[in-house]
């Protein structure tokens, strides 16, 4: 039992560091409203990430398409590995390294975003995507470890979980994904101020 104690002090820790680190905070916040303004301007989010970060991927990628708290219109949001023709045959074809900066190339436009998730920041073929989205002038968001790896360099926001232990980076990775995710919805979705405070009704 004090085993199972110390593992979730563990990941109790890292969140800690999280709540005293500002300069995350802030840009956890910035990248909530890059999102929200590129929903609101027609645009499209995309994730990417390789074993248990592409299966984070597909959940927060599901968390705007599908909903999060609100009952409300879906929000145009992919994970790009989910396509697993397309995958296999763009792996077999051309190698694995380009799997997503190929997916980039065909659908992705200026003003999206790409979220990559890497605990090592080193993913070839999220660092791909990555170049492949500056050139088409789309939005770089990481989800990595505490250096940032490679992916740093190439992120216009870089969410780097103060920590270098795999498990606790990818837990602190979906709980941030989680408050972007609400925020985003709330933001996206929030009421439309009446003049006088009406509610509009009769």
């Amino acid at each position: 039992m004090e085993k199972i104690r110390d593992i979730i002090q563990a990941s109790i820790n890292t969140k800690q560091e999280i709540l005293k680190n500002e300069e995350l905070l802030s840009t956890i916040e910035k990248v909530v409203g890059l999102i929200t303004g590129a929903f609101k301007n027609g645009n499209r989010v995309y994730f990417c990430g390789n074993g248990g970060s592409a299966a984070d991927a597909q959940h927060l990628a599901a968390e705007f398409s599908g909903r999060f708290y609100t009952d409300r219109k879906a929000l145009p949001a992919e994970a790009l590995h989910c396509n697993t023709s397309y995958l296999t045959a763009v792996a077999n074809d051309y190698g694995f390294d380009v799997v997503y900066s190929r997916m980039i190339e065909g659908i992705g436009e200026k003003g999206d975003v790409l979220i990559g998730l890497s605990t090592s920041g080193n993913s070839t073929n999220i660092i791909k995507a990555f170049e492949a989205a500056r050139e088409k002038k789309i939005h770089t968001v990481s989800f990595t470890g505490m250096s940032g790896g490679q992916m740093k360099s190439l992120s216009d926001y870089l969410i780097n979980i103060p920590s270098s232990d795999t498990t606790r980076i990818q837990e602190s990775h979906i709980t941030i994904g989680h408050i972007i995710c609400q925020l985003v919805e709330e933001k996206v979705f929030a009421p439309i101020p009446r003049p006088n405070g009406s509610s509009g009704r009769a």
